[in-house]
Order: C-alpha cells, then sequence, then structure tokens
C-alpha cells in the first residue's frame, strides 16, 4: 500500500477518502455474505446436535467458534460497503483471529476420547490430560492473541487505524503474532502425540507394560467403522486448522502493510476456507454419533488367564 494510505487513516468511526481502504482491498461482499451463511448453517447444526447428542461441550467449542465467525464475517460485509471505517475492521480483526480457537480445543477433546475407545497404553498421555495440557494452552494462546488484538484495537481510540505505525499497532501485531504462533506450537505438538499414537495402536506396540494393564487400563480397543470415519475427519480438521495457523503467522509476520494481509484471496482461502471446512467435517462427523462407548479386546493378562 502505498505512504498515502498509511498518511490518510482517519480516526475510530470516520470514513477513508474514498479509494482507500483500511484492508489494502475492498472485501467483496458475495463471498462475505456466502460465509455468514455457511456459519450460521453450520453453528445451528452444533447447536441441535450438542443437544441430542448430550455433547454439550460442543457449545463453548464449535458453536462459540461460529458465533465468533459469523460476527468476524459480518463486519467484513459491512466493510464492503465502507472499506475505511474503523469499527467494523476492528470488529473482524478481532473476531476472526480468536474464532478457530474454540474449534481447536475441541480436536484435543475428540482425539481424547479416541484414545479411551481404541486404548489409552498406546498413547503418552491421558484422554483427561489431552483434554486439560492442550486445552489449558488454548486458553493461554487465546488470551494473549486477545490482549494482541486489544492493544492494536486501541490505536482506533487513540484517533489513528491499527495499520498505521503507531507504538500501540505494532505491539499489538506482536503480541498477536506471539499468541497465534504459540497456538501453533501447541496444535503441532498436538498433532505429533495424535500421529504416534494412530501408529502404535495400528502397530500395536503399547507404551504402558503388562503391570500397568492389570491395574484397570485397557490395552486394545476395537477399531469400529464409526472410529475410522471420526479418525480421518479428526486429521481433516487439524489439517485444515494447522494451515490456517500457519498462515496466519505469516500474515503478521508480514507486517499491517505487507502483501499478504492485503492480498484477499488468500484469506478468503487460508483462513475463511479451512475454518469452514473444519466446523462443518465436524458436523457430518459428530463425535456424538461415531463415538460410544469404550468397546475393548481382552487384554494380555486376562487372556493369559484363560489358558
Amino acid at each position: 500500500m502505498s505512504s498515502a494510505f498509511t498518511v490518510l487513516a482517519h480516526a475510530h468511526g470516520k470514513q477513508l477518502p474514498a479509494g482507500l481502504s483500511l484492508y489494502g482491498y475492498v472485501p467483496t461482499e458475495w463471498i462475505c455474505i456466502l460465509f455468514i451463511v455457511l456459519y450460521a448453517l453450520s453453528t445451528v447444526a452444533h447447536l441441535g446436535q450438542a443437544f441430542w447428542y448430550r455433547c454439550y461441550w460442543m457449545i463453548p467449542t464449535a458453536c462459540f467458534c461460529g458465533i465468533l465467525e459469523i460476527l468476524g464475517w459480518g463486519a467484513r460485509t459491512w466493510s464492503s460497503h465502507s472499506p475505511g471505517l474503523g469499527e467494523p475492521y476492528e470488529m473482524q480483526l478481532t473476531c476472526t483471529i480468536l474464532g478457530p480457537t474454540p474449534l481447536i480445543a475441541a480436536t484435543f477433546v475428540i482425539l481424547g476420547q479416541i484414545i479411551e475407545q481404541m486404548g489409552t497404553s498406546y498413547s503418552r498421555l491421558s484422554p483427561k490430560m489431552y483434554t486439560v495440557l492442550f486445552c489449558s494452552a488454548d486458553v493461554i494462546s487465546l488470551v494473549v492473541q486477545a490482549v494482541g488484538g486489544s492493544k492494536a484495537a486501541l490505536s482506533f481510540a487513540q484517533g489513528t487505524s491499527p495499520v498505521s505505525k503507531t507504538d500501540n499497532s505494532i505491539k499489538g501485531g506482536h503480541i498477536m503474532l506471539g499468541g497465534i504462533a504459540f497456538q501453533l506450537t501447541v496444535i503441532t505438538i498436538y498433532a505429533i502425540c495424535g500421529f504416534e499414537f494412530f501408529m502404535r495402536y495400528l502397530y500395536d506396540r503399547p507404551i504402558r507394560d503388562a503391570a500397568t494393564l492389570q491395574q484397570g487400563n485397557v490395552r486394545r480397543g476395537t477399531l469400529t467403522k464409526g472410529i475410522k470415519i471420526q479418525a480421518i475427519a479428526l486429521i481433516f480438521m487439524t489439517t485444515c486448522l494447522w494451515i490456517r495457523s500457519v498462515y496466519r503467522v505469516c500474515e503478521l509476520a508480514d507486517g499491517w502493510t505487507g502483501r499478504i494481509i492485503t492480498t484477499q484471496v488468500f484469506f478468503d482461502v487460508l483462513d475463511g476456507a479451512m475454518v469452514t471446512l473444519s466446523i462443518f467435517t465436524l458436523n457430518f462427523a459428530h463425535p456424538g454419533m461415531l463415538v460410544g462407548k469404550p468397546t475393548t479386546t481382552v487384554v494380555d493378562s486376562e487372556k493369559s488367564s484363560l489358558k
């Protein structure tokens, strides 16, 4: 973007001169509306599924993600008519950066449920620890991103746009970058742990020994069709959310006026589409429908006693 854009960025609530945009482009209205409709459909479906399958933890995760994304893309729709207005830019910045975080937490819970089904002896962490450890890290990243977003948004209140080179916008951007980079690290570690679990299960190489198994831990569960579908869906979701996090890290590292953040197609595909695919995947491959109570085979210690 030109230096004139930075100089002419106006105060919070004021419209920039014609032809100028806080985004570096004018958000395409029909794309914004399309994402609003898609997120609304998914969120309503998730709310119904949460009550139908009694998976109430889906409300603060998948449903909350959908609400934040609706607000974010609603603000971008507003910006399609007023691209230089401060309020919608600030709103979409905060909502779309935070939106996927609750959905990521849902993937942590689902992996824990799959591990409980297929056999805790193949996992380095217990199902409960996956929920506690990774969700806690997810909350930390959420808080850091929120602090950074509010810091950047403060530049509006001070009479400049966040893309202007002010202390608040630069510091806010760095904090947001730290939060999303931390989130990317958490997702990567989680994916490695999940990959190891699936490989150990497939090759029947448990981590825990027979003494541990005799204490009540099940060695190997039955790989049902439902669990297979859920596992494939979880891998796909995690991949999409990982791609989105990589994009966001590159976007913020490139700066408020960099080529990445000022190119609409990057945001639409690498953020909007990735999160949309993830949240809809969870609708069609819902854990309440595919993951039931653990069904297990007899452990080795029990087999030996039967001989």
